[in-house]
């Protein structure tokens, strides 16, 4: 029971990172504009909000007020990735560049300027940027001494202020997608700009704010998954803004789609960190590399996913295509 509520809990702990990149990356596209940048964007919100909660650590305001400074880096994180989005919005919607090399550009430079960036402040040589302990939310926090240690585990041992925030931004966002006048002329832009653009709707404004949502949404990813992994930050993330991308397909461009898809994978994920404890799972005898095959499970079973599914996936129709004012 102890091992099934772990899992549970760093499913969800996993889930959410991928979920609120997956959400950005859906905004963005359903504008328009395919944001492949999503792991550079994640890389600049994780860097911005790590030395955040590391000057909020060394100045002594993080462990007299833990949560409140947590909320801060999770808008420090947020303002970092919409800045570094607006490089590809500027490119894929004033200079109507190719939008995926101009994404890929984004996800080289990203890390490269998190090494050096973070060797300037901590010291050549001195990668990985520490996060403090205090960011976890505890039961006692909310004065909870005797709980059930099953409670206790499934709530508070991997809990953090990201997850619900997450929960709100997943209700918000589709809330805002399919109730209101901003997202029927979001989608607008990314099904027929042309059209859009005829009732009088500036596509290129709406484009812009596709890409700096997506870009929000994909920092706050990137500090979640630092949080999740409780490793520090390292100049990388995992992987976990191309696995977005693949969530997102999988989640066919809807939120709660998004979110379901974003709990399977995780859930694999978790399987894989914990497969030499999980009784059903085989041992695979003496292979030598067989936590690295485990480790390999979340991207296989991506690409299984996307195999069957990509046939039924509907992406929006004019994503990855610039708007030319001049054609109709």
């Amino acid at each position: 029971m102890s091992l099934f509520v772990n899992i549970i809990s760093l499913t969800v702990v996993f889930a959410v990172p991928l979920m609120l990149v997956a959400l950005g990356g859906m905004f963005s596209e359903r504008s328009g504009v395919v944001n492949i940048a999503l792991e550079g964007i994640m890389i600049i919100g994780a860097l911005c909000s790590c030395f955040t909660l590391k000057a909020f650590h060394t100045s002594g305001f993080g462990p007299k007020f833990p949560q409140l400074a947590m909320f801060l880096a999770v808008l420090v994180a947020a303002v970092a990735g919409m800045i570094f989005s607006l490089l590809l919005a500027f490119a894929a919607i004033n200079l109507k560049a190719d939008q995926t090399i101009g994404g890929t550009a984004l996800n080289t430079f990203a890390p490269a300027f998190a090494i050096v960036l973070t060797w300037a402040i901590q010291g050549q040589g001195i990668s990985t940027i520490q996060i403090p302990s205090w960011i976890r939310i505890r039961a006692s926090d909310f004065g909870l001494t005797n709980l059930n240690p099953i409670i206790k585990t499934l709530f508070f041992k991997y809990s953090y202020m990201t997850t619900p925030i997450a929960i709100v931004i997943l209700i918000v966002s589709y809330i805002v997608l399919y109730k209101t006048r901003f997202g029927l002329r979001l989608r607008a832009c990314g099904e027929h700009p042309q059209a859009a653009d005829s009732v009088g709707i500036n596509v290129y404004k709406m484009r812009y704010a596709g890409v700096l949502i997506s870009g929000a949404l994909g920092g706050i990813g990137g500090l979640a998954y630092i949080v999740a992994v409780g490793s520090g930050f390292n100049s990388n993330v995992g992987g976990y803004g191309f696995l977005a991308l693949a969530v997102m397909i999988f989640g066919n461009w809807k939120p709660f789609y998004i979110a379901g898809s974003a709990v399977m994978f995780a859930l694999f994920k978790v399987i894989a960190a914990y497969h030499s404890v999980i009784p059903f799972l085989p041992d695979l005898g003496s292979l030598k590399e067989k936590s690295s095959l485990y480790q390999m499970l979340p991207y296989i079973v991506t690409m299984i996913v996307l195999i069957f599914t990509s046939k039924k996936s509907r992406a929006p129709k004019a994503e990855g295509i610039p708007y030319d004012k001049g054609q109709r």
